[in-house]
């Protein structure tokens, strides 16, 4: 085999591995963007949607899994090539985790009771909103190979944050004002704690983003 056709196979290789992951970063979205829709609306058929189709993810995740262990075994890839098979196999599970929080949230749906009184279920769209951009354009980066971007979504998580502490006391106060409601406000808790998680596993595919492209971690992330 000449060194141009293993070049070429080689590239190839990637670009499917990418693709993969890209169909991966899109399912996550739309797993994310709807489970928050039913939630707030209430419905409860789209929310067993997107429990439904996390099996697409989980499966999609394998075959990152078997292709880049085959790529390693097969290329014995060096420096950057190495570094983008890496970064590939640890976004996957990353992306695949994104994916489970949101049909976390998809199963809490028929566990909120008084939906059109339960003011603090307001607050969640917006949290959510900035985590699904944060996804976004995490994915973006990594297809772009943009560190600048990565680092910009990393920043962003503070934001996130200051969301989920903000809906905390909300929830709380709420709970203690309305006893009735507890049960809900506990299933609104964790709605809130499964979207901070979103924001922080986006903040781990940005760290591996600008690690793929440039071979270093963000000054400000210890390591």
């Amino acid at each position: 085999m000449s060194l141009e056709h293993t070049v070429k196979a080689f590239d190839e290789d990637i670009t499917r591995l990418r693709g993969l992951i890209a169909e991966m970063g899109g399912l996550a979205e739309l797993a994310i963007s709807e489970a928050l829709s039913a939630l707030v609306s209430g419905d409860e058929e789209l929310g067993k949607a997107v429990v439904e189709r996390d099996g697409r993810l989980d499966a999609l995740e394998a075959e990152v899994d078997a292709m880049a262990v085959r790529i390693l075994a097969l290329r014995a890839p060096m420096a950057d090539d190495l570094r983008e098979i890496v970064a590939a196999l640890k976004i996957s599970g990353v992306v695949e985790r994104i994916g489970d929080y949101a049909k976390n949230i998809a199963k809490r749906i028929g566990k909120i009771e008084g939906r059109s009184t339960f003011e603090p279920l307001t607050l969640l769209p917006a949290m959510g909103e900035v985590a699904a951009e944060m996804v976004h354009d995490v994915l973006t980066a990594y297809a772009a190979r943009d560190p600048v971007l990565a680092r910009e979504v990393i920043e962003r998580d503070e934001k996130v944050d200051a969301f989920y502490d903000s809906i905390f006391r909300n929830v709380v106060s709420h709970m203690v004002e309305n006893p009735k409601t507890i049960s809900s406000a506990a299933q609104l808790l964790f709605v809130a704690r499964n979207i901070e998680r979103i924001g922080d596993h986006a903040t781990n595919v940005a760290e591996m983003v600008h690690y793929s492209a440039t071979g270093s971690y963000p000054d400000d992330i210890e390591r």
